[in-house]
């Protein structure tokens, strides 16, 4: 199914499609190469507030239709208003987004065609995941029309060494996928024809484990970032006795030792 938000009333800026626990959406923007418009941000946010509510859906692909993944903010849509309160609001909907994908229970990939700049590559950095054609450029551009990339600096320092993202930033300049392969940006990089059936095994493999275990994991993942060492490991035994405690990890030793497949009940 189609996202309610379109530009258009035949025209849908973001499509849906679910199939046996995978959610893929698309960005279907293509004569503005996707880029991140108000209404395709609301579009997302709704959209993935509703996926985030749905045990039914396990793994999330964000795709793009067209010759570009996304290559940012709608620089046009920027420049309409002076108003400080309006590029605020904004970039403050873009920043809650990319914070609903890190928040969501389930593990969300970036299936990447193409150019991703700025809030794009934003994008990219900000998913669990990512895969990327051979053809695929990314940078934060926005330094090249006086605009330092802020936002996208958060993800893209917290995925890549600080020199690597520190010269995308300060630079400008576009690296090839196999260059933001090696950064960290990406987790493989393949041929045009290869890149559905690459993203979409990857996101099987993840729905073939345990939900609960998937759930809690990228929970903790992420709480713990930030955290100092000790902190971390403390934060994180817990967790993990948690996840001990649940019929899952019962069910999922039991299996191993057993040399049979697990029955995961999501408890």
């Amino acid at each position: 199914m189609s996202a309610n938000v379109s530009e258009k009333s035949s025209e849908a800026i973001l499509l849906r499609e679910d199939s046996d626990g995978i959610c893929t959406l698309t960005l279907n923007r293509p004569k503005q190469y996707n880029a991140l418009s108000g209404e395709l941000l609301t579009a997302l946010q709704n959209t993935l507030d509703d996926i985030s509510q749905n045990d039914d859906v396990r793994v999330v692909i964000i795709a793009a239709n067209g010759k570009a993944f996304c290559p940012g903010h709608d620089l046009k849509e920027m420049r309409s208003s002076e108003d400080k309160a309006f590029h605020q609001e904004l970039f403050s909907k873009c920043g809650k987004m990319m914070l609903t994908i890190n928040q969501m229970p389930q593990p969300v990939i970036a299936q990447v065609n193409g150019i991703a700049t700025a809030a794009g590559c934003q994008l990219v950095a900000n998913c669990d995941l990512a895969v990327a054609t051979e053809d695929s450029r990314f940078a934060v551009s926005g330094i090249n029309v006086g605009l330092f990339c802020s936002t996208p600096a958060v993800p893209l320092s917290r995925n890549l060494p600080r020199k690597q993202a520190m010269q995308m930033l300060l630079t400008g300049d576009f690296i090839s996928a196999e260059t933001a392969l090696h950064y960290g940006l990406l987790n493989d990089v393949v041929k045009a024809e290869e890149l559905q059936q690459t993203s979409r095994e990857l996101a099987e493999k993840i729905v073939a484990k345990s939900s609960l275990a998937i759930k809690l994991g990228k929970d903790m993942f992420y709480k713990q970032l930030p955290m100092d060492l000790s902190e971390a490991y403390a934060y994180a035994a817990e967790k993990m006795a948690c996840n001990m405690d649940s019929e899952d990890a019962r069910e999922g030793i039991d299996a191993f030792i057993e040399k049979r497949k697990p029955e995961w009940k999501g408890k």
